[in-house]
């Protein structure tokens, strides 16, 4: 029952989507069955931190990254954090957890011949699968969006007139980002291909051929599709040209605060994990410029 109503609150309090809300689902229902398993206990409200780091114990012996696990215990101390607010319990059995250190992952940016490269060879047709695929790419590049937030665009959410476009994201939250004149082009001519067709019933802006909107593999499989193509970076998603975008706004001088905004992050904390590439792009200019350098 308190499970219940936890996800209950974080879909209609919280506005968490119904991805997020499964994975909370999953997990808590996880820890519980370890508890009746391992502790014959059903009653979470009496865990102790002792029983929870049994279960960190078991997932780390599964193989199970720390970045996982530390996901799976966030989940749990949002929920024992919600037992809190409702006075189911006093007090957070997770409130003094330390996460497990993870590894910082640095992933390379496609750079921006790769990606000049992929629009190249997606004008070289007029088809509508090209053409719908060319916009794919150029969106995702020249707004950052992410690949869900790109699979939920309607057609009403872009304004010509204004050239911006309404993206909903996590916790639906709008934002609006311009659009460029390049990608109004593109856009256009999907839409006249979209409509001779006789394919603009369904409203989400982007579709199959068949008329049906486009899933997240799908995404995925167009950007690795092109991309591998053209570059020889180890990763190649739909995610590597939301940090494209990032990178190379950062590294033309955009701000912080401004790439932000534009991701729709809610902490400069998630916007800095693009900074890397870009402070690597200011030592080159810095140990080129500097003065002493010059001597």
């Amino acid at each position: 029952m308190l499970i219940t109503a936890f996800l209950t609150y974080l879909e209609h309090e919280k506005n968490y989507s119904k991805n997020t809300i499964n994975a909370y689902r999953i997990d808590l229902t996880a820890f519980k069955d370890f508890c009746i398993t391992e502790f014959d206990q059903e009653e979470l409200t009496t865990i102790h931190y002792n029983q929870i780091r049994s279960w960190i114990v078991s997932l780390v012996n599964q193989n199970i990254s720390n970045r996982s696990v530390n996901r799976k215990i966030s989940s749990l101390k949002t929920f024992y954090n919600f037992l809190q607010k409702i006075e189911e319990i006093e007090l957070n059995p997770l409130a003094k957890h330390k996460a497990l250190k993870v590894q910082q992952k640095i992933q390379t940016p496609f750079d921006t011949n790769e990606v000049q490269e992929v629009i190249a060879i997606l004008s070289e047709d007029t088809d509508f699968e090209s053409v719908r695929n060319k916009l794919i790419v150029e969106l995702l590049y020249s707004t950052g969006m992410r690949r869900i937030e790109l699979i939920n665009i309607k057609e009403k959410d872009i304004d010509f007139s204004k050239k911006v476009i309404k993206v909903l994201g996590k916790r639906n939250k709008e934002r609006y980002i311009m659009l460029l004149s390049t990608v109004l082009e593109t856009l256009n001519k999907y839409l006249i291909l979209k409509r001779s067709y006789e394919l603009e019933k369904e409203e989400a802006l982007l579709i199959t051929e068949k008329g049906v909107k486009i899933y997240e593999k799908l995404v995925y499989r167009i950007i690795n599709m092109y991309f591998s193509r053209v570059s020889t970076k180890a990763k190649k998603s739909p995610h590597i040209l939301r940090h494209a975008f990032a990178t190379h706004l950062l590294n033309n001088g955009a701000s912080l605060n401004s790439v932000k905004e534009l991701l729709g992050h809610s902490s400069l904390a998630s916007t800095q994990v693009y900074t890397h590439n870009s402070l690597e792009q200011i030592k080159k200019v810095y140990n080129k410029a500097h003065p002493r350098e010059l001597n």
